[in-house]
């Protein structure tokens, strides 16, 4: 198995370096939406999976070989095919990867947060991403299925204590699909991050490559658009993004208003007014809106009273189309 692979492009991390320290689908959680397939191993025993010196060889000899080819690293970011916190060495693997000079980033699953011994390990990363997929527990049970003895009020807890302590950037990722009912999680998952000590930003994801069960799908726009709303509400809009697997380079402003529409929806939605004052600014047209919707690249969503705009999410069906 490849221990350091890439570096890949991130919207969060830029050019990420991943580290794979857990044995494939070794992980605390069987989340119906997983790109990498069911889980083979549930556990949430802490373990040695691989020499700390040979994690260190090969993320150095990685970064030696980008560098000759004069490519860019940002992070050396802990993305395993496992939940990553299950390495009982993750903490001095962590402080010896960052006398690399890198900084490092660890993506979790959050679900060994109620644990000291993972809080002081992680404490030690510059960048962490928790999952907070739900508060309610019967939903929790339904989409990220937990190892059977794992319990969300601990693991919520266990979040809450780690971002009293956490110095670096702490960003929170919540999963959405379609087929569930929601009803107010979005407004109780936004009040729980609004309690967090600290946190840089909050994601709303859909999956976006083949998951582990084949009837999940992407969420519908309206609901992702609903959520935005509700984090935004409580948390403010400079801190809620979308991660909706745009195929584009969002943040990208070309000279294009087609293309940097969609940038910019790759990470939120824009209110109609938005939209008019940015092709005002672009001196292009409402034609370019049309174009797009007719070619079922945007949708057009009503939220309480007021019109808005965001990337089609892949798998799904467009809800409007306008004659070009």
């Amino acid at each position: 198995m490849q221990i350091a692979f890439g570096p890949v492009p991130s919207r969060r991390l830029g050019k990420s370096l991943g580290i794979n320290n857990v044995r494939p689908k070794v992980c605390s959680y069987s989340c119906i939406y997983c790109q990498l397939g069911k889980t083979s191993e549930c556990t949430i025993e802490r373990q040695a999976f691989y020499p700390l010196n040979e994690i260190y060889d090969e993320v150095a000899k990685k970064v030696h070989y980008v560098s000759l080819m004069n490519e860019r690293i940002d992070h050396l970011t802990f993305v395993s095919d496992g939940e990553p916190t299950l390495d009982i060495n993750l903490g001095r693997e962590i402080s010896r990867l960052k006398q690399i000079g890198l900084p490092v980033a660890v993506i979790t699953n959050s679900s060994l947060l109620w644990l000291e011994d993972v809080r002081q390990d992680l404490l030690k990363a510059d960048y962490v991403s928790l999952k907070v997929d739900a508060l309610d527990e019967a939903l929790w049970r339904r989409i990220d299925r937990p190892h059977k003895t794992l319990r969300l009020d601990a693991i919520l807890n266990g979040i809450q204590n780690f971002t009293e302590s956490f110095k670096g950037t702490v960003v929170t990722e919540t999963m959405l699909v379609d087929d569930v009912q929601y009803a107010n999680e979005f407004e109780r998952i936004a009040a729980f991050l609004a309690t967090l000590k600290k946190l840089d930003r909050a994601y709303i994801a859909v999956p976006t490559r083949p998951p582990a069960e084949n009837w999940v799908k992407p969420a519908k726009e309206e609901v992702v658009n609903a959520a935005y709303q509700a984090f935004s509400e409580k948390l403010g809009v400079d801190k809620v993004e979308f991660l909706i697997g745009y195929e584009g380079a969002a943040f990208a402003f070309t000279g294009n208003a087609a293309e940097d529409l969609l940038s910019i929806m790759a990470v939120h939605p824009m209110r109609d007014e938005a939209v008019k004052e940015f092709l005002w600014k672009a001196n292009a047209g409402w034609q370019v809106i049309e174009r797009l919707l007719a070619a079922g690249k945007l949708v057009e969503l009503e939220y309480e009273g007021n019109l808005y705009y965001m990337r089609k999410l892949n798998g799904r069906k467009v809800t409007r189309e306008s004659a070009s």
